[in-house]
């Protein structure tokens, strides 16, 4: 009996010792680096692109990277990240070339887009917006608006600060999440004459899908479809008074939008108001940028989706 305690304290003495060296080989590594692709690109632009890049930069990147003292995508401490993350810092992607992207190549910047790599190998989990099924003509866009002479791009010399990565995100970054591959194929844009295949692009890749599925840690960034909870809300965010909310259950149930309306839909999305009630709470902002049609063509998707029965609290 002593032989297989004995036995079995040195067992639980090893195990002990692995998980704090595992621990603090995590807190000492930090967030990983790897090793970047070479890719060739350059992009293209026109009025109709810089137009089309405005709306996708205003849509995707300003509510994380928009300093709200300069006004430009100069960055910020992003505090309606949740407290698990620790201290997170949206970087400055102006066309300043010490402290923002102003010296980044467009190849540089589109691998970064894509995959979560910067080009000095560092990765940038989990809001740095990796947009690995975007069609390549808006990432273009996004990439011409970002060189162009825009109010909000031009180039500011406020300095990043640095992030400070939780135990957990740590953790996550070198166990569980990882860079997303760079696309071996030209993606290309939707069917616009398709509302579904429209609504599911837009849902999809303006990130709906993550913040409206119940964890940011079990989104599936490369098949979204295989989101456990996938639209059926319940994630929790931070407003801008540091309290925490969950987001919406958008599924066709009933404790979802099962008897909205699409109008009803495209009112609330665009202006915030759902019969002359407050429908969107801070963090989430009015997405007045985008045409009636889109937003329907949302709904749409939203429609054939697995209703899931998920009611979300609204006063938490």
């Amino acid at each position: 009996m002593r032989k297989l305690l004995k036995i079995t304290g040195i067992i639980l003495g090893l195990i002990l010792l692995f998980i704090i060296g595992t621990g603090i080989y995590i807190n000492t590594k930090g967030i990983p680096y790897y090793e970047t692709e070479s890719i060739e690109y350059v992009h293209q632009s026109s009025p109709e692109i810089l137009e089309r890049g405005h709306k996708l930069t205003t849509a995707l990147c300003a509510n994380c990277h928009r300093n709200p003292e300069t006004g430009t995508l100069a960055g910020k401490h992003m505090d309606d990240a949740p407290a698990e993350w620790g201290y997170v810092y949206a970087q400055n992607i102006t066309r300043d070339e010490t402290y923002g992207i102003g010296s980044w190549t467009d190849a540089e910047i589109k691998y970064l887009i894509r995959t979560g790599i910067g080009r000095d190998g560092r990765y940038y989990p989990p809001y740095m917006a990796k947009l690995p099924l975007m069609a390549d003509s808006d990432i273009n866009a996004i990439i011409a608006f970002l060189r162009s002479d825009h109010p909000m791009v031009v180039a500011d010399s406020t300095p990043d600060k640095p992030c400070q990565p939780s135990f957990l995100a740590k953790a996550l970054s070198n166990f569980v999440i990882k860079p997303l591959p760079y696309p071996k194929e030209t993606i290309s844009t939707p069917d616009t004459n398709n509302s579904i295949e429209m609504g599911k692009y837009y849902a999809i890749n303006f990130e709906c899908f993550g913040c409206h599925s119940p964890d940011f840690k079990t989104i599936n960034m490369l098949e979204p479809e295989k989101t456990p909870g996938y639209f059926s809300g319940g994630n929790a965010m931070i407003n801008p008074y540091g309290e925490t909310i969950l987001t919406s259950n958008l599924t066709p149930s009933q404790s979802g939008i099962g008897d909205w309306s699409k109008e009803k839909f495209i009112r609330a999305v665009k202006s915030g108001i759902k019969d002359g009630e407050e429908a969107l709470r801070p963090p989430m902002a009015p997405y007045s940028m985008l045409t009636d049609k889109e937003v329907g063509a949302i709904f749409d998707y939203l429609q054939t989706i697995p209703a899931i029965e998920n009611k979300v609290e609204r006063d938490i």
